[in-house]
């Protein structure tokens, strides 16, 4: 007979919006051992498991945190009942904690002033957090949607069917509340258990943490040149976004333990990282360490249902792991209103890297060589064309979406790939006048080689990074410098004037040394500035940008990830206009 050995939850606490899946660990009828699923429609030898899921109404129920969801609420915010935002976003669990939100729970007060949400949730979610966004089509597969049965255990504890399949979402109903989960054996013929039924049960439900919206910041591009009253001057503006998501493989409890379990779970960061990208509405999305079956399974279904086309280049490292699931790469998405694809290339470093080490290392350094050189990183460059264009004329857009070698002392090897980059641009560019976007997490510093090539254009032969170049592979780059006028986005923060309040911000939020963010990566470990948006500033002018996040404020919560924020890094994002349409020089390539 088929037998329930062990049921164990992924998560010890169960939250709005994210799925739980429980672990079932069953004796099949020969004895054998599987976790597979036997539902009533996947009989196994004519048996099944039946699966139940219990809200507990006579528990009482607990009012939470909305910063601290895992704590009791204490106070209530009247301004947000004043203003109708949702209850619960309007709870705290201590004076202090109301204290150290203001700065941005008071944005809700705002918003509700102007009757808007610039976070992209819906305002009337009665979990302040969750609106449905990203959730699998059976996330609510086997709800009781009328008006369940109660069921009376032997401890005397009422308990209201609210689902019958293996996995259950939780939903604003449930907050506050005990979730119990039952499963058992049954003969398929005779409609009877065998054995008895295993249950487990969960923490108190808990809303999904939201994290303080950000805002865009208007700023003024200095560098540009673009004349509103010109003919030639294009109306069409975009935005674009340059996220590195954490995948799953590198979300490890080991290197991130200050983060809660439940936060570090990929059931709950998926959903937590769409309803974040999906909220600033980006045109463009080029994210990193996007794994191949979360790719396939997850964001290009999702993003799909919000307008978006897909691209997608994993890296080489199945050649190393043989597990191609876990492989992760570089997604851009772009909006289909917007936006045509034209064209896509596909840069494999380690392919490059291979034709390098055969063409300048001598034979006996060939090995030794490739083990420094030779890396899974890789870059998607996708031409657009973009439907907002003048009639009659073609606006084309390149960009580029890469994530470089990580190791911190491979310095020749991480500016080897810049400029691989760089150098393939180039050849797009001599084929057309076309504006340009280089994104992604280069691994690199400001002022470090890889990062002075682009902003810069060239790299002084003097640069300490130059020092370390064992196999001589930086010697013979053409001098290590290129023609394309690319320009930090970010840089337009420290470029201005204090404008307004909110600009002035952002200046304190910058290194002046460098012109760049103080932190794009912020873990308990390392704090640093990994991740950049570069333009062509020919071509291209930037009107706003995505305020920065305070440190200061992260650190309260120790670091990235966190409950609020589901990545070690922060997105970025930009909008740009054409500054006017080029003509293009051999039009037949694209």
């Amino acid at each position: 007979m088929l037998i329930v050995l062990r049921v164990h939850l992924p998560s010890e606490i169960p939250v709005v919006g994210c799925e739980i899946t429980p672990y079932v660990l069953l004796r099949r009828p020969d004895n054998s051992i599987s976790n597979e699923d036997v539902s009533e429609s996947n009989p196994m030898h004519g048996y099944f498991v039946r699966y139940k899921w219990y809200r507990n109404q006579s528990d009482r129920k607990v009012t939470v945190c909305s910063v601290h969801p895992t704590e009791q609420a204490t106070l209530q915010c009247l301004g947000c009942v004043q203003y109708k935002i949702p209850i619960s976003k309007s709870y705290h669990c201590t004076a202090k904690c109301l204290s150290d939100a203001w700065q941005h729970h008071r944005m809700l007060h705002d918003q509700a002033k102007d009757g808007t949400n610039k976070n992209g949730t819906e305002k009337n979610s009665g979990s302040g957090s969750t609106s449905g966004i990203g959730q699998s089509p059976g996330a609510k597969r086997g709800a009781i949607a009328m008006h369940p049965t109660p069921v009376t255990d032997k401890s005397g504890e009422i308990w209201f069917e609210v689902g019958c399949s293996k996995t259950y979402t939780p939903t604003a109903e449930d907050i506050g509340h005990i979730l119990k989960f039952e499963c058992v054996a049954i003969d398929a013929e005779k409609r009877i258990p065998v054995g008895n039924a295993n249950t487990v049960l969960t923490s108190r439900v808990i809303p999904a943490p939201c994290p303080p919206p950000r805002r865009m910041i208007p700023v003024n591009d200095v560098l540009g040149q673009f004349d509103y009253n010109s003919q030639t001057a294009s109306s069409g503006t975009f935005s674009v976004l340059s996220y590195n998501i954490l995948a799953d493989t590198c979300a490890i409890n080991e290197h991130y333990n200050y983060c809660p379990s439940w936060a570090l779970s990929w059931p709950y960061r998926k959903q937590n990282l769409l309803r974040e990208i999906i909220g600033y509405h980006a045109d463009i999305l080029c994210l990193q360490e996007v794994q191949s079956d979360h790719f396939d399974e997850f964001f290009a279904p999702e993003l799909d249902k919000h307008g978006y086309q897909a691209l997608y280049k994993k890296r080489t490292s199945e050649i190393y792991n043989g597990n191609p699931n876990a492989v992760d790469g570089c997604a851009t998405f772009f909006r289909r209103d917007k936006f045509s694809h034209v064209k896509k290339y596909e840069v494999e470093f380690n392919k490059a890297a291979q034709s390098l080490i055969d063409a300048l290392v001598p034979a006996g350094q060939k090995k030794v060589a490739a083990s420094r050189l030779i890396k899974d990183n890789v870059a998607l460059i996708v031409v657009l064309e973009a439907k907002f264009s003048a009639p009659g004329k073609r606006q084309l857009l390149c960009v580029a979406n890469t994530h470089v070698h990580v190791h911190q002392d491979h310095h020749d090897v991480k500016l080897w790939q810049v400029h691989t980059v760089v150098k393939g641009l180039e050849k797009i560019a001599a084929s057309a006048d076309i504006p340009m976007l280089v994104c992604g997490d280069l691994n690199s510093v400001p002022g470090s080689a890889a990062h002075t090539l682009l902003a810069m254009g060239k790299v002084d032969q003097l640069h300490p990074d130059l020092a370390v170049d064992p196999f001589g592979i930086l010697r013979p780059l053409s001098k290590l410098n290129h023609q394309l006028p690319l320009v930090s986005a970010y840089s337009s923060f420290a470029r201005m004037a204090g404008i307004n309040h909110g600009l002035e911000q952002q200046r304190w939020r910058m290194d002046p040394a460098t012109n760049e963010p103080l932190f794009t990566c912020c873990t308990r470990d390392t704090t640093g500035t990994h991740d950049y948006i570069f333009y062509t500033a020919d071509s291209l002018m930037v009107e706003t940008l995505l305020e920065l996040l305070d440190e200061e404020s992260l650190r309260k919560d120790t670091a990235l990830p966190s409950a609020e924020w589901s990545s070690d890094h922060i997105a970025l994002l930009a909008e740009f206009r054409c500054k006017f349409q080029v003509p293009h020089k051999n039009p037949d390539s694209f």
